[in-house]
């Protein structure tokens, strides 16, 4: 039987390596513990902070879909989008794999989802989250959740939210306070909490009333909570539920979330009662828990979006990240993301199929970000194997980090021609800059010209605009066998090309055309168009850049005031680094971060939009005692400023890098899953009080493995599992130092 409800969160258990030192993690509180938050007392803060404004979209001038609609219903995601709710990396890490979603176009609002029990009930959204969405047009909110009491809530903590001090909502002055400091959008707020009274129900009203009255914060209210107090989930917006999204003509709830049991009659019901409060229904979101089985999941269209007619309400999906945990590998991932939102032929204009699951593409119209030139786009996912700067490899190391994914390509894919169409995907082998390229192949002839599909937009022409296309070649002379191609928005079908010249270089090649003659005319379509008379057997395509330049590639100020905030040396050779500068007067796409080596070349250690940067991995030759630390801005057209400096000292101790270092760590398990004995090494920075405890998701103690006085240095604790049932667990060491804690699962 499916449970009611939105209470069931479970754990990724791919292995993630032991944070570095001074890892700052995205924030969570209980309610009172939010009450003593302060961005000068939280260290972590300035590394929490988005750095982008949130842009504005549109639907342009093009549909691809017959079906899809435009300005009706929308796209609601709650979506895990790290493992827990603890310990989550503030900018991204080393490693290539994470949840980095990127359908942004489909989506209405994207809410950052966790909280529990035993780690904290109000989440915050880390900046990497933000800065994708933002960067897309997309709002991202936070999660308030007061769970369960069979999962560990407590009523109390409830009451904790709304508590009142004479007109004031206190913690609802600390989320306005905190949400605008952090850069988010809004708060998804889920009470399932039992054991509530009619006028705790009132207070809950009217502490969303609240934050309305005094924020620009969005709010949307889950189907749970009902107006005596009690939890009763409706499955729709009825007398019941109704003032929590509006009463007495003000806005309590932006969007009104609806639990999963809907049907055809009480989705039309709440379209009614919805328009009958002079709001619109599509602030409706029709609850589909789709994490245990995605694209497999059973839902009722028809109920929501009936064929030739109106959306009654719009669809918010529980657990969209299905795409990647349940995925078996990073491409994998990518395939399943796509069959989710594009359908089962890979092609958003086409979404015919005999499957349930037609795809989000089938239903809504894309939305476009790109209103106004300059645009750039380096089809960057946010992770990668390498980081490249325009065609060179500064870094040789896994990493993930959603601040620095760009606008991916809006339709994935349309592929059009009377042969055999090429075939489009990301390639994470090569970058032009970032960790990944588009990647297009096939045999090429004069019978399969392919018209390759990848950008909506709505963005003016001016005499000074420049196309910027970077793509590589296997060899001088190489041909490109492309086009780039456009149509504008006074004619849409009809296109326009510019040929790409034939390689200058091996590698990548940077080829421009100006556009002024198009100037006061807008784009509608940006496409590649592929094509050659002789044919071309295993033809490959790598495209490393696209976009519209405004005259001069503009070069930002350099920052200012760039400081080592803290550096932790981890061993004689590795260390990790919290960084600080002020923003520079420019427009500022990113931040690149290097280390600055003997011989003046340089190796790139992280980017970021904010102004704090949190580096994971330095390292250091033994002969070098002291290492410069660069930073320059880049701007929108991916021009580079000026650089500033900074150092780190060294010590030298004869310390090799894995043995112990004084530090404070918990390791990964070496099997995970685990069956049986396993064993749980550590390290503690001195000797002291300290506890290594086993916990259930409620966050319920179910194992004490160690207590007491425990010595300096590595250490190892034998587990035995076999009196757990098989689940997912969190292991925790805790002494004076904090506590750091892993998840696994039991079989």
């Amino acid at each position: 039987m499916k449970l009611a409800g939105l209470f069931l969160i479970f754990i990724a258990v791919a292995g993630f390596a032991q944070d570095p030192p001074g890892q700052p993690y995205a924030s969570y509180w209980f309610p009172n513990e939010l009450l003593a938050w302060s961005a000068a007392g939280d260290a972590d803060a300035p590394y929490n902070r988005s750095g982008i404004e949130l842009s504005t979209r549109t639907y342009g001038d093009t549909q691809c879909n017959i079906h899809a609609t435009i300005d009706q219903g929308g796209v609601g995601a709650l979506s895990i989008m790290n493992p827990s709710t603890s310990n989550n990396p503030s900018q991204g890490g080393l490693g290539i794999d994470v949840y980095a979603f990127n359908y942004w176009q489909y989506t209405d609002h994207l809410t950052f989802w966790g909280g529990s029990s035993g780690e904290g009930l109000i989440l915050a959204p880390n900046p990497g989250v933000i800065d994708a969405g933002h960067r897309n047009g997309v709002p991202v909110y936070g999660t308030i959740f007061l769970p369960p009491t069979a999962y560990g809530g407590q009523i109390q903590w409830v009451r904790d939210l709304v508590q009142k001090s004479g007109s004031s909502f206190p913690v609802a002055d600390k989320l306005i306070e905190m949400t605008e400091y952090y850069g988010f959008d809004g708060w998804f707020i889920n009470q399932e909490t039992a054991g509530g009274d009619p006028q705790l129900a009132e207070d809950m009203r009217d502490f969303m009333l609240y934050l309305k009255a005094n924020s620009d914060l969005e709010i949307q209210w889950y189907d749970s909570m009902v107006e005596s107090g009690g939890i009763s989930w409706q499955n729709q917006l009825n007398s019941s539920n109704d003032w929590f999204f509006q009463h007495e003509g003000n806005v309590v709830s932006d969007w009104m979330f609806l639990n999963f049991v809907w049907d055809e009659a009480k989705l039309a019901n709440s379209a009614a009662l919805a328009t009958s409060l002079s709001r619109s229904p599509y602030e409706l979101y029709a609850g589909i828990d789709v994490q245990s089985s995605g694209y497999n999941t059973g839902a009722g269209w028809d109920a929501l979006f009936p064929e030739g007619e109106a959306h009654v309400t719009s669809v918010g999906f529980y657990c969209p990240n299905w795409t990647y945990s349940n995925a078996s590998s990073h491409q994998a991932f990518y395939t399943r993301a796509n069959r989710f939102w594009s359908g089962a032929n890979r092609d958003p204009s086409n979404t015919d199929t005999t499957h349930p699951w037609k795809g989000l593409a089938c239903y809504f119209a894309a939305r476009t970000p790109i209103t106004a030139f300059p645009f750039v786009t380096n089809f960057n996912t946010g992770q990668g194997h390498h980081y490249s700067i325009e065609g060179e490899i500064l870094s040789e190391l896994d990493w993930h980090n959603r601040s620095q994914q760009d606008v991916l390509p809006t339709w994935r894919w349309i592929a059009e021609s009377n042969g055999t169409a090429l075939y489009p995907e990301m390639d994470w082998d090569h970058s032009y800059y970032g960790g990944n390229c588009l990647k297009v192949s096939g045999d090429l002839n004069a019978s399969n010209e392919t018209m390759l599909y990848l950008y909506k937009m709505d963005a003016e022409i001016a005499a000074t605009d420049t196309l910027h296309f970077a793509w590589y070649a296997e060899t001088a002379g190489q041909p490109s066998g492309m086009e780039v191609a456009m149509s504008l928005s006074s004619d849409p079908d009809t296109y326009y090309y510019q040929t790409v010249d034939d390689a200058a270089q091996e590698g990548w090649n940077l080829f421009k055309a100006d556009l002024g003659s198009y100037a006061g005319a807008s784009i509608a379509v940006g496409a590649i168009n592929f094509t050659s008379a002789t044919p071309i057997s295993d033809y490959e395509a790598r495209i490393g850049r696209f976009g519209v330049v405004r005259g001069d590639v503009d070069i930002p100020a350099a920052p200012t005031s760039f400081y080592v905030d803290e550096f932790n040396q981890i061993d004689d050779t590795t260390g990790a680094i919290r960084l600080q500068w002020d923003h520079s007067s420019s427009e500022v796409y990113t931040y690149n971060v290097y280390r600055e080596n003997s011989d003046d070349s340089r190796t790139l250690l992280w980017a970021t939009p904010n102004n704090a940067c949190f580096v994971p991995e330095v390292t250091r030759p033994l002969t070098e005692n002291e290492t410069t630390i660069i930073v320059e801005a880049v701007s929108p057209e991916f021009g580079f400023s000026a650089t500033a400096s900074t150092t780190i000292a060294w010590e030298t101790t004869g310390m090799e890098h894995g043995q112990s270092t004084g530090q404070f760590f918990l390791n990964e398990l070496s099997t995970n899953p685990v069956m049986g004995n396993t064993a749980i090494t550590f390290s503690l920075p001195f000797t002291a009080e300290a506890t290594l405890t086993v916990h259930d998701l409620s966050g319920r103690i179910v194992q004490v493995l160690g207590e007491g006085e425990m010595i300096q240095g590595s250490q190892m604790v034998n587990w035995n599992t076999t009196q757990l049932p098989a689940g997912l667990y969190v292991y925790r060491l805790s002494c004076t130092e904090g506590s750091i804690a892993r998840k696994c699962m039991v079989l």
